[in-house]
């Protein structure tokens, strides 16, 4: 992993991002990854308004000074909305220089953040993004649209973060044994993201007659030794959104890894129920992968 792109709007969410970026970024101990911050302006922002004829229902003269205040009210807001950013980029800057990241290559777009990523995407090994934007004292308890949007068409690693920061020090792996769950283990496996961390498996079954689930958690048990981690193995019982929560408070865990969807026909769709709950109401970063 050497490329890193944390994407803000200027919120309380998006400013947590840049401490997990940094953290990030400080536990790969690479001279050559970088991190990229981008903000994207929205299209709509800059759109003027249409100036169409409205004199026969206020006069011609009433009609025209009104529009041209409203144009110019329309390119004064325009100006505002990129000074705006300019701050939001610079502010991010900042915070990430005190945490100890020297390289950092701010970007700023137009159009909306989802087409954006589409064009960046493919230059980056992991997306950063608070859970909800701007909006979010109006969004209690729901994700961000921006957040379904780019899990739903996203391909590379993304870090969902919470509004607040906790150091990374035991990371939960949701273990499913599908090739997702092998990705994640062979992920663990080589990057030194988890160097130090205490390792805990969970893979939860809806009932004590499930037969596989033994099988699954010793193969990524397996994986995690040959890796060099003493992992913490765990079989949990019930329903999954409910199980991993409750083991998260329990075993006071810093990091969620899980996939982005389940073995439902329709995945490639919706973000999976689970992982939707756990993003609604984990308060811990979850890193998620396809």
């Amino acid at each position: 992993m050497k490329s890193i792109l944390i994407c803000t709007d200027g919120s309380s969410f998006a400013e947590t991002s840049y401490r997990y970026g940094a953290d990030v970024a400080n536990r790969l101990q690479a001279p050559e990854t970088t991190l990229d911050v981008l903000c994207v302006t929205d299209i709509r922002t800059q759109q003027v308004i249409s100036t169409g004829n409205f004199s026969g229902s206020i006069g011609i003269d009433a009609s025209e000074n009104l529009l041209n205040r409203l144009v110019d009210l329309e390119h004064e807001k325009a100006k505002l909305n990129q000074r705006r950013t300019r701050l939001i980029l610079r502010t991010a800057v900042q915070n990430l220089k005190a945490e100890g990241i020297d390289t950092i290559h701010p970007i700023h777009k137009t159009g909306f953040l989802v087409d954006c990523l589409e064009e960046f995407e493919q230059n980056y090994d992991l997306i950063i993004l608070g859970k909800r934007g701007e909006n979010a004292d109006f969004a209690s308890g729901h994700l961000g649209g921006n957040v379904e949007r780019i899990i739903r068409s996203g391909r590379k690693p993304c870090l969902v973060t919470p509004q607040e920061y906790q150091p990374l020090e035991r990371v939960l792996l949701a273990y499913d044994g599908s090739p997702t769950g092998q990705k994640m283990l062979q992920f663990m496996g080589k990057s030194p993201l988890f160097k130090g961390m205490d390792i805990h498996v969970v893979k939860v079954a809806k009932s004590k007659d499930s037969t596989t689930v033994n099988a699954r958690l010793q193969t990524a048990e397996k994986a995690l030794q040959e890796s060099g981690f003493n992992p913490v193995i765990c079989r949990l019982e019930g329903e999954p959104e409910k199980a991993i929560a409750s083991y998260i408070t329990a075993q006071n865990i810093s990091l969620l890894l899980m996939g982005a969807y389940g073995h439902s026909r329709i995945r490639n769709l919706v973000i999976g129920s689970t992982t939707a709950q756990m993003l609604r109401s984990s308060n811990i970063p979850v890193l998620l992968f396809r």
